[in-house]
């Protein structure tokens, strides 16, 4: 065998070695490539998808704000129409016909002066309840209207002043005139 073909040999095997290795690492890189845009592709719904749920979040979040500001301005609005019907009841109250006032005075006296000593009054009220009233006047009281009786030793005393009765009313039928008026 000549030198020609033994060089011509190690340039075949050469050749070959190079081509093999050339196809392998085509082959690695093609792998390499293809699991890279797999990972990208999870990667990227992935990210589409958390992008979403992000989108998602912030329409709900937005959406149960709205709903509570709703909620709150309709809330804010009973509440006002429902403080005008109180204050139309005092106003009512305030405006009460001498007679129904007396007659009213005299019915809460006569079911109360029993085992009592003092009574306070409104000032407006002064003069008609010390004619109703046998208990010592022992003083006018910032009120609408009515009485507070009190027992001889002060320890204890009846509140029927027009606003105790009034709130006491509006309290426990709160519900029902919110259901009458609201629905």
């Amino acid at each position: 065998m000549g030198l020609d073909a033994i060089v011509e040999e190690i340039r075949a095997k050469g050749k070959a070695e190079a081509d093999r290795i050339s196809g392998e690492t085509y082959q690695e890189v093609s792998k390499i490539i293809s699991d890279a845009q797999s990972q990208a592709a999870k990667i990227k719904t992935a990210k589409e998808e958390a992008v979403r749920k992000e989108i998602e979040r912030l329409r709900q979040q937005e959406l149960s704000s709205a709903h509570l500001e709703v909620k709150r301005t309709m809330l804010n609005a009973r509440k006002e129409l429902l403080d005008e019907v109180y204050e139309s009841a005092r106003e009512s109250i305030l405006k009460l016909p001498a007679e129904k006032n007396q007659k009213l005075l005299k019915s809460i006296i006569g079911k109360n002066e029993d085992n009592n000593a003092k009574i306070y009054s409104a000032k407006k009220d002064r003069e008609i309840i010390k004619k109703l009233s046998k208990l010592e006047y022992a003083a006018e009281l910032d009120c609408i209207g009515g009485v507070v009786i009190e027992n001889k030793g002060g320890t204890e005393s009846l509140d029927f002043k027009y606003d105790t009765i009034l709130k006491n009313v509006s309290e426990q039928s709160l519900k029902q005139v919110s259901n009458i008026l609201f629905g």
